[in-house]
């Protein structure tokens, strides 16, 4: 069994859990893409609703890491259509959902 793919998924998830922190608890609305301070009317909301479903993201990257590593197998495997799914969905929501917070 290799470890390489499983710990890279779980390295990126890890990675993206790190942004979600900086974003949602410490405020950091910079990280956000497309982020313009001028036309933004509150950032701490933004941050907690951007940073809360990056958190999810980071969450089903690690996970998908984690069945990697317990059920590898050759192709695709179901959890990695619906982990795509999830996170496009998840994606998008982010991006609409941030608009409400532009003037």
């Amino acid at each position: 069994m290799s470890l390489a793919q499983p710990l890279s998924v779980v390295t990126a998830g890890v990675f993206v859990a790190v942004l979600g922190v900086l974003i949602k608890y410490f405020g950091y609305v910079n990280l956000i893409a497309g982020y313009d301070p001028e036309s933004v009317t509150d950032e701490d909301a933004l941050a907690e609703f951007v940073g809360t479903r990056t958190l999810v993201i980071a969450g089903l990257t690690i996970a998908v890491g984690g069945l990697e590593y317990v059920r590898p197998s050759e192709g695709t495997p179901w959890y990695w259509v619906l982990y795509v799914a999830l996170v496009l969905v998840l994606a998008g929501w982010i991006i609409r959902g941030a608009r409400r917070y532009e003037a």
